[in-house]
């Protein structure tokens, strides 16, 4: 189903007297205005990539400190290097969605009628080397905290899954690097699967748990990382503004599957590993909270996004309120690393 990028990216050339916008995101993306010609990007401002960086500052904050203002008040035990474990899964997940988001954006564009013949870089080798580094570095947390050698490490059922991922990961930047990056897919899919069987190490129903994890993961990567692709080739052609409407779009009708899956994986888990008498009064309940809050967010700039698409020809409102979506959802990548880190509810639920 998927292939990988467009090879040989190009780099347009801007008309005169333009200027390009701010990035918001990455380097790549920006925003559109209506111009003579119809639609042209925004001028570059000073206050983007304030904002970025302030969003930055923000998620690695929530990253350090996170688990531990979660569990305040809660009387559960404190896990050792939660902030640094956190920050560490946060780039793991990362790297996910990127990776498979450059596997899944090239099947949107390619059906798009007038769209230019240029791509944006992939980033797909240095993200997935990125995530690799990330379990390795776990690795060596959890080496440091069990008072064990790297090589008993490995063998504990958490350090062989995390020397599982990390490998996958570097498989995959291997094949992100040859002439056939959707390779890729295979050693992705078994970091994924890994990831899962990590994060359910209870004795309730683990199975269970790790196939809604599977589902879940691979939804949220692809929206995450598609989304970005997306924007950062509407900046690309941002001299053709019918064709990036129309990307948006397809990525739009794309993204409500995803959405459902998110949802319906998200509710079952959480009913499942959340007890109803401690989702105020415990870290796991607390962080699931702020995750449906910004979650609500990105639902409400997705849907008026879409909404101005199908109302304006001039793609620029969606686009732009399609980059707030991304900012936000990075946020929920990082409460999403919260989450898998605080302890496990059912240890201080009055249930039996």
């Amino acid at each position: 189903m998927f292939s990988g990028p467009p090879a040989d990216p190009a780099t347009p050339t801007l008309p005169a007297g333009s200027v390009p916008s701010a990035v918001p995101l990455a380097g790549e993306t920006g925003g559109i205005s209506g111009g003579a010609s119809g639609t042209a990007f925004a001028r570059r401002s000073w206050t983007a990539p304030l904002l970025l960086g302030a969003a930055g500052l923000l998620a690695l904050l929530v990253a350090l400190f996170g688990p531990g203002l979660m569990a305040r008040g809660t009387g559960e035990l404190r896990i050792p290097g939660a902030g640094l474990t956190t920050v560490l899964r946060t780039v793991l997940f990362a790297a996910l969605a990127l990776h498979l988001g450059e596997l899944l954006a090239p099947q949107l564009i390619r059906p798009v009628r007038g769209r230019p013949r240029t791509a944006v870089r992939s980033w797909a080798v240095l993200a997935s080397l990125a995530g690799a580094a990330a379990a390795a570095g776990q690795i060596v947390r959890l080496a440091t905290v069990s008072d064990l050698g790297i090589t008993e490490t490995y063998g504990t059922r958490e350090g062989g899954l995390l020397l599982l991922i990390a490998n996958g990961l570097v498989v995959a930047a291997l094949c992100a690097a040859s002439r056939r990056p959707a390779l890729a897919l295979a050693p992705l899919a078994v970091v994924i699967g890994a990831e899962a069987l990590r994060a359910h190490p209870e004795a309730y129903s683990p199975e269970f748990g790790a196939a809604l994890t599977v589902v879940h993961l691979t939804a949220a990567s692809l929206w995450t990382g598609g989304l970005l692709y997306v924007l950062r080739t509407m900046w690309l052609w941002r001299g053709s503004p019918v064709a990036a409407r129309a990307l948006l779009g397809r990525y739009a009708r794309l993204a409500i599957w995803l959405y459902v899956a998110l949802a319906a994986t998200g509710t079952a888990s959480a009913l499942r590993r959340l007890p109803l008498d401690v989702v105020f009064t415990s870290a796991y309940g607390r962080t699931l909270l702020l995750k449906l809050a910004l979650m609500a967010v990105v639902s409400v700039l997705a849907l008026a996004a879409r909404r101005r698409m199908l109302r304006d020809t001039d793609p620029s409102v969606a686009h732009r309120l399609a980059r707030r979506e991304q900012v936000v959802l990075g946020l929920v990548v990082v409460v999403s690393a919260v989450l898998t880190v605080v302890p496990d509810p059912h240890w201080i639920s009055l249930r039996p």
